[in-house]
């Protein structure tokens, strides 16, 4: 009880809210990239199995985030693995596929939906983790009031971001460019790189730059020739 009297407490407190509301952002737009295609009653489903896991995914990465972080080119993987997600997600993969093709072809585009966001959040959330738990400083109240702040924090930001996206459609080359962005900066980030990083500071910038371009480049490209494909098949 002397603990929650404190100033370095409520400080702590403090630094967390800010930490997830700015980190969990990223988290919220796949989550609404990888849904948005879905019907309706699919976009909830998949938003909260998704948070779900991603939250289970928190929990167990908070224990082993600082040991994960020393293995050699984990980043560089996770940050490729971004790109490719950024791309699918502005192709317009999978998940919207369904809707025409039975029940069966819904469902898998939910568990894919469900799947892109597991997949992203296991890289995205490793900034989200460390920074609560070198926040909370050992303390876990702290660190566990920080966890099950980022549950409503990425709940409500990705339900928005999903309207934002129906109502304006370029939100979603933003959310995409978004995904670039954060994988060039993992890439960039991982401790193999440190020297290059540390002597080039801008490097990190160009690399996010380049990230967002290479999503967007890609993405577009690949939308373009799947939406020619029907029209090419009709002549």
């Amino acid at each position: 009880m002397e603990t929650l009297l404190t100033a370095d407490f409520w400080i702590g407190i403090f630094k967390i809210i800010w930490i997830d509301v700015i980190l969990s952002g990223d988290n919220a737009v796949v989550i609404a990239l990888a849904a948005r295609s879905l019907p309706p009653e699919q976009q909830r489903k998949a938003i909260l199995w998704g948070c779900g896991f991603a939250i289970a995914l928190r929990i167990a990465l908070t224990v082993v985030a600082a040991k994960l972080m020393e293995f050699p080119f984990l980043e560089i993987l996770g940050g490729c693995l971004l790109l490719w997600i950024g791309v699918g997600l502005l192709k317009g993969e999978d998940a919207g596929d369904g809707d025409a093709q039975g029940n069966g072809s819904k469902k898998s585009g939910m568990f894919t939906a469900i799947r892109t966001i597991l997949l992203a959040d296991l890289v995205m959330c490793l900034d989200n983790v460390i920074a609560v738990a070198a926040t909370a400083q050992g303390d876990m109240t702290l660190l566990i009031f920080g966890l099950a702040l980022s549950i409503p924090l990425v709940l409500f930001g990705s339900s928005l971001m999903i309207k934002l996206m129906d109502r304006f459609p370029w939100i979603v080359m933003l959310g995409a460019g978004l995904i670039g962005w954060v994988a060039g900066e993992t890439i960039v980030n991982d401790h193999v790189l440190d020297t290059v990083a540390q002597q080039y500071p801008a490097l990190k910038y160009i690399a996010a730059v380049l990230g967002a371009a290479l999503v967007l480049a890609v993405g577009h490209y690949l939308k373009q020739r799947k939406a020619a494909v029907p029209q090419q098949s009709l002549r």
